[in-house]
């Protein structure tokens, strides 16, 4: 199975990867955590996204792509791999399938998780992490039982800069600009699905199981 997980900052891209790579045996496969391992280990691309990094620069394109192929050609990308978080444009779409062709590989299936991006804004702006354990709390949802306080701990539960409105509504403007025409991309190219990314996680997932044929 090769599947691309589609969809904005905090529909559950990464957490639905998880339970997929139980269900049917298939790396995750990160852009965000596979640039860090290529930097550590020194990969040929791994050397050319850290002269980015270290300049302030965003990585360019064909570095990610070459650091994506990288990954693919290990052997637990045999049987397959779940691409969450990338590809984010359309020239990195392009990039990927001239890739994979060239590996002689192509992807089966693209999902995309759809949500109302006013409730995908309640839901990431109240969220709230505590500063000493890191439990999760949510304002509306799973409230701590002392406002600002930690019920594990006692610790400061604090927001994080990336769940500020305006940063989520920034994130979510880049999103739409550069990654949603995907959609589009991949269904006239035959491969998506969309599933109800609002739903409760395990329905989520149930859905998402019952398109690529796992067990739900």
């Amino acid at each position: 199975m090769k599947l691309i997980l589609l969809g904005p900052p905090g529909a559950g891209k990464g957490t639905q990867a998880k339970m997929l790579v139980e269900c049917f045996s298939v790396p995750q496969i990160s852009t965000g955590d596979i640039l860090r391992a290529a930097v550590k280990d020194g990969s040929p691309m791994g050397v050319k996204a850290k002269s980015f990094m270290d300049s302030g620069a965003l990585v360019p394109d064909e570095v990610v792509v070459g650091i994506v192929e990288e990954r693919l050609v290990k052997s637990d990308c045999e049987n397959g791999f779940i691409l969450d978080g990338f590809p984010r444009t359309l020239p990195q779409a392009d990039a990927l399938t001239k890739t994979l062709a060239v590996l002689g590989k192509d992807i089966d299936s693209v999902i995309s998780l759809e949500v109302d991006i006013e409730a995908l804004v309640v839901r990431l702006a109240g969220r709230r992490t505590c500063s000493a354990c890191g439990s999760g709390f949510h304002l509306q949802y799973e409230p701590p039982l002392k406002s600002g306080i930690c019920d594990s701990c006692g610790g400061e539960l604090i927001q994080r800069e990336d769940d500020c409105e305006d940063t989520i509504r920034n994130r979510m403007s880049v999103y739409d600009e550069q990654t949603l025409p995907l959609v589009e991309y991949y269904r006239k190219a035959g491969t998506l699905s969309c599933v109800d990314g609002m739903l409760p996680i395990d329905e989520v997932g149930k859905a998402v199981r019952t398109l690529l044929g796992g067990s739900v």
